[in-house]
């Protein structure tokens, strides 16, 4: 049975973010992140989401919390959801994954960093964003196989695959909400 979910799996600065929330206002919908939950995780134990990231390779419990406010959410209707594992958690979800060149990642997230700032992530320059992202990605695919045998940059899990590069924030909203509106009617 399809759940009116949107799923936005993809790598870190794919725009998994920013193209959440401006669906939810195309849709009407509630937009939740496990990225700030992640964050506000980090945050409260004093220490950057790349430390809690490395941290939950041997602390079980931080993804199993983590996990339960992704399927607790699922539990809802009208929601986009942008989380790396939430495929797996809301099967019956519209599941989206983004996906952009690790260095133009790094380049976005520095400037956001600079810019706006990140809950408990921090860097010097793009390629220090860059090496982190790369190690966290590793940090994240080595846990998530051990732990749910799943490998979350495997495209071939989601209903719809785009490359954030060459769309802007308007063209990912508007492919996704047109692809998900054929989904609902199929």
């Amino acid at each position: 049975m399809k759940k009116h979910i949107i799923t936005l799996g993809g790598m870190p600065g794919s725009g998994k973010s920013s193209t959440g929330k401006e669906l939810a206002k195309v849709l009407g919908y509630q937009r939740f992140s496990s990225g700030d939950f992640f964050r506000e995780m980090a945050a409260k134990r004093g220490i950057s989401v790349e430390e809690i990231n490395f941290q939950a390779e041997t602390d079980v419990s931080i993804d199993h919390e983590t996990d339960e406010w992704v399927r607790e959410k699922g539990a809802r209707e009208d929601i986009i959801i942008d989380s790396r594992t939430a495929f797996h958690w809301i099967p019956e979800a519209f599941k989206v994954f983004l996906k952009l060149d690790s260095h133009v990642a790094a380049e976005r997230t520095f400037e956001q960093i600079q810019n706006e700032g990140r809950s408990s992530q921090d860097a010097l320059s793009a390629d220090d964003v860059y090496q982190k992202t790369v190690a966290r990605i590793e940090s994240e695919k080595k846990r998530y196989k051990e732990l749910y045998g799943i490998d979350y940059m495997e495209e071939s899990q989601y209903d719809l695959v785009i490359d954030t590069g060459p769309n802007d924030l308007m063209a990912v909203t508007k492919l996704i909400a047109d692809a998900y509106q054929k989904w609902l009617e199929s």
